[in-house]
């Protein structure tokens, strides 16, 4: 079977898997069990309508209770308002377009809400993730049918294993003072590889740190932009801030997950707001506002006058709205075109005001923990690519277990690893255990290979305590919960 039909296949099977599980979760759950594991909010206020980008209602709305259970909304996924008035009938579906820990603005492809929704009580239900799923399968498609280009498509061959990589000539030594043996060694291999790269960076041993130094080398080197994307937005979010506080122009598509000020000002969005073109669309989005609450106020039961005259209002909203989207793709290209490196998770990679750029350098941070299919979508883009993670931890989670079973978290992280170990650059000196600690981590998973730095490598948290305390649990249980796809333990 050809590399990318088998990954479609296994995909389609995790596909089914994870959609099954969720219609269950959303059918067989009360409405009170959907809020306590943050896939329902209800009721919502909402605080504000506008007809936004695309002729798309936007609508900004608000939890009113439950503030302390974490929730699963994301950006860009889809979602169902509904009415507890007749919560089967009264529903209408839109995409997440902006959202925080208690708020969210959704995108509905209508002009107004429907009656229903002034009645009864309204709510929020997360729906099944068709979209992510869809980026994946196309990627797939592409990769397939890239692979058979003899011109285009050598760097898609050198990754599924039909092509030999070359190494790299080891040209002028790269030497950072912050960085140690290791760290500048790397570096040096990423800039020189001519086609792919891959960074392993055991616990603690400043694999961020380095990639965010050989982004300020491939921008000195190659004068070209970058992009830096990751699984999930956690990891997205420190990339961000990161080449943020090294002085490097970065843009974030989508909406971070930590509650930073800072943070949500290197968006997209909000560049986009402070940008000095932005006052035209102000004054248009008001008249936009202004033309659509006059066609709103049309309630039933009114004649051909008015329902002309309500037509009339709404193309003259349309119309408007058109010369906002052409402003807002000029700012748009403007940010983005100024930009030194954009930063993505892997599906917001492909996201419609970046869909169309390609990079002379694309970097996959956590590849170890991606799923294969996700990570083609950035990789379609790139002509040079870096891939840092470290599979000797945890695998992406996969929820079949015939996806599981026959390779869906066998990453290509992994895979690469395996077959061109000389492509792997190794950070072995390690800044966050004690040796004791590290020895068995070392041994059992690095071949012996980590050290800790002299700073940490006899550190206590006091003088006459041991480094390392076991501690019998048996018969206590245990409490997890999940956050951006991960399952983490508590206290």
């Amino acid at each position: 079977m050809n590399y990318f039909d088998e990954l479609i296949t296994l995909l389609q099977e995790e596909q089914q898997f994870d959609k099954l599980q969720h219609e269950n979760l959303l059918l067989k759950s009360s409405l009170n069990e959907r809020r306590m594991q943050g896939v329902t909010w209800f009721p919502i206020q909402i605080t504000d309508m506008e007809l936004g980008r695309g002729d798309y209602l936007s609508v900004n709305l608000n939890r009113t209770n439950h503030y302390e259970v974490e929730h699963k909304f994301r950006f860009g996924m889809p979602v169902c308002l509904f009415s507890n008035h007749d919560p089967d009938r009264d529903r209408i579906e839109g995409i997440i377009s902006s959202i925080n820990r208690d708020g969210m603005r959704i995108s509905f492809r209508v002009d107004e809400l429907p009656e229903w929704s002034r009645r009864g009580k309204l709510g929020v239900d997360l729906l099944f993730d068709e979209y992510s799923y869809r980026e994946m399968f196309n990627a797939l498609e592409k990769g397939k049918e890239l692979s058979r280009d003899a011109k285009q498509g050598s760097l898609v061959r050198r990754l599924i294993g039909e092509e030999v990589i070359p190494i790299a000539s080891i040209g002028e030594f790269f030497e950072h003072p912050s960085l140690n043996m290791g760290q500048n060694k790397a570096i040096q291999q990423l800039l020189e590889a001519s086609t792919v790269a891959l960074l392993h960076g055991p616990p603690g041993t400043g694999k961020t740190t380095t990639l965010v130094q050989a982004v300020q080398a491939l921008l000195k080197q190659y004068n070209k932009q970058v992009l830096v994307v990751a699984p999930s937005n956690t990891a997205v979010d420190l990339l961000t801030e990161r080449l943020d506080a090294a002085g490097i122009t970065v843009t974030r598509i989508g909406n971070p997950v930590k509650v930073s000020e800072h943070l949500q000002e290197l968006t997209l969005d909000a560049k986009i707001d402070r940008h000095p073109a932005n006052k035209d669309i102000k004054t248009l989005q008001k008249q936009v506002r202004t033309y659509t609450e006059m066609a709103q106020k049309y309630k039933r039961n009114f004649g051909k006058a008015e329902r002309e005259q309500r037509k009339a209002l709404f193309d003259e909203a349309h119309r408007i709205r058109k010369d906002v989207d052409k402003i807002q793709d000029f700012i748009s290209a403007d940010v983005l075109d100024k930009s030194q490196v954009i930063t993505a998770t892997l599906v917001g990679s492909n996201h419609e005001v970046i869909r169309n750029r390609s990079y002379e350098t694309v970097i996959i941070d956590e590849a170890a923990q991606a799923l294969e299919p996700a990570c083609w979508i950035p990789i379609l883009k790139a002509h040079r690519l870096i891939l840092a993670g470290d599979h000797n931890q945890l695998p992406p989670t996969v929820k079949s277990s015939k996806g599981s079973n026959h390779g869906l978290s066998h990453t290509l992280f992994e895979k690469l690893v395996d077959r061109n170990p000389q492509l792997v650059s190794l950070l072995d000196v390690q800044y966050r255990m004690n040796e004791q600690i590290m020895h068995y981590p070392s041994v059992a998973l690095y071949n012996g290979s980590l050290r800790a730095d002299s700073t940490v490598a006899q550190w206590s948290l006091a003088v006459d305590t041991e480094p390392v305390l076991f501690i019998d649990t048996a018969g206590a249980g245990f409490e997890e919960t999940e956050s951006d796809g991960a399952i983490f333990n508590m206290g």
